[in-house]
C-alpha cells in the first residue's frame, strides 16, 4: 500500500547523525557530510519498487548535481529482520550496481527516520547551505502507473533555487512509496 511523505516543516534545521556507511562500515555524521552549497538527504531502501524504477535517475541527478557543489546522502532505515532484502549487504551491491556517488546509510535503530519524520521510501528533502529545510517530498510527478516520464524535476527544480540563491517554490507535493518497515 503506497504511503505519502509526512511533509516535515520547511525552516527544520537539518538533523545530526552519526550512521554506518554500507560501503566502509564506518560510521559519518550528517555535518561531516553536509555541504556549504546545499546537502540531500534521501530516505530509499533496496526492495520498494517505488525506487527500484528511479535508481538509475538518482545516480544520475546525484553524480550532476554533487559537480554543481550539492551534496547527497542516502539513508535506509527498514527493519532487516523482517525484510532482509534490505539490509547492508544489499545496499552495498545497489551502490555498485547503479554508481552511486553519495554514501548509502543504514539507521538501524530507525532514530533517524523518525527524527526527519520520513514516512516512506523516497523520501527527499534538501536543505541549504545553512542547512534548513527547504524542499521535502516527491522526485517529480511520475508514479508507478501513470505515464508521466520520470524527470526528477520536482528534485532538480528545488537544487536550482538553491543555486540561483532563491527559496524553493513552497507549494512541494509528498512523496509517494512503500512505507518505511518499522520495527
Amino acid at each position: 500500500m503506497a504511503q505519502q511523505s509526512s511533509m516535515l516543516s520547511l525552516g527544520t534545521k537539518a538533523i545530526e547523525f552519526n550512521l554506518a556507511d554500507s560501503v566502509t562500515s564506518k560510521n559519518v555524521s550528517y555535518s561531516s557530510l553536509a555541504s556549504s552549497v546545499g546537502t540531500v538527504v534521501m530516505f530509499i531502501c533496496n526492495h520498494c519498487p517505488f525506487v527500484i524504477r528511479l535508481k538509475s535517475s538518482i545516480a544520475s541527478i546525484a553524480k550532476e548535481y554533487s559537480e554543481k557543489g550539492f551534496s547527497f546522502i542516502a539513508i535506509n532505515s527498514n527493519d532487516v529482520v523482517n525484510y532482509p532484502q534490505d539490509g547492508p549487504e544489499f545496499m552495498k551491491k545497489d551502490v555498485e550496481e547503479f554508481e552511486y556517488s553519495f554514501p548509502f546509510l543504514f539507521d538501524e535503530t530507525q532514530e533517524v527516520a523518525k527524527a526527519f519524520q520520513a514516512e516512506c521510501t523516497p523520501d527527499f528533502y534538501v536543505f541549504d547551505g545553512e542547512n534548513s529545510l527547504v524542499y521535502r517530498g516527491q522526485f517529480d510527478e511520475s508514479r508507478i502507473g501513470n505515464t508521466i516520464p520520470i524527470t526528477g524535476d520536482s528534485l532538480t527544480n528545488s537544487l536550482d533555487a538553491v543555486l540561483e540563491g532563491l527559496t524553493p517554490d513552497e507549494n512541494q507535493k509528498p512523496s509517494v512509496g512503500c512505507g518505511i518497515k518499522w520495527k
